[in-house]
């Protein structure tokens, strides 16, 4: 059964995020997600209106890679430079309400569940879902090829 690992991941993310946006009712964008920075690194807002679909299909690829993990640690993967005009760059977290929200959504909606102590991870639920997705993606991309 092909899984996560064997597709790449911008296709995995979009097809993921496209899934998240049609069928389920739990996620949905708060009021605030069209004018938030996504972080203290962050210059400006995202540009895709679409960004909060993005960013639940991109934390369900990462729980499935590295879960289960917690916010703070994936505070870390989301964040970035932040730029300080002549003083030196330096490494910021991202927002916590930009990924603790959307794992919030998700656990409503059944793919995501809290480990104890040791942060998030994915419901079996969630985890079949990757699967068959990045199984339709692969059978795709076979089917592409000619092979």
């Amino acid at each position: 059964m092909p899984t996560p690992f064997d597709v790449p991941p911008d296709l995995l993310i979009e097809r993921l995020a496209k899934y998240i946006k049609e069928e389920v009712g739990e996620v949905s964008p708060p009021h605030w997600a069209l004018t938030a920075k996504t972080g203290a690194h962050a210059e400006h807002p995202p540009r895709d209106p679409d960004w909060w679909y993005i960013r639940c299909a991109s934390l369900l690829r990462k729980l499935y890679m590295k879960g289960p993990i917690g916010v703070s640690r994936l505070r870390s993967e989301y964040g970035g430079r932040k730029r300080s005009g002549r003083r030196a760059e330096r490494v910021l977290k991202g927002g916590g309400s930009a990924i603790r929200e959307p794992l919030q959504q998700l656990e409503a909606a059944g793919l995501v569940e809290k480990i104890g102590k040791r942060g998030r991870g994915l419901t079996s639920e969630g985890r079949s879902l990757l699967d068959r997705i990045a199984a339709q993606i692969l059978k795709e991309l076979k089917k592409g090829n000619g092979d």
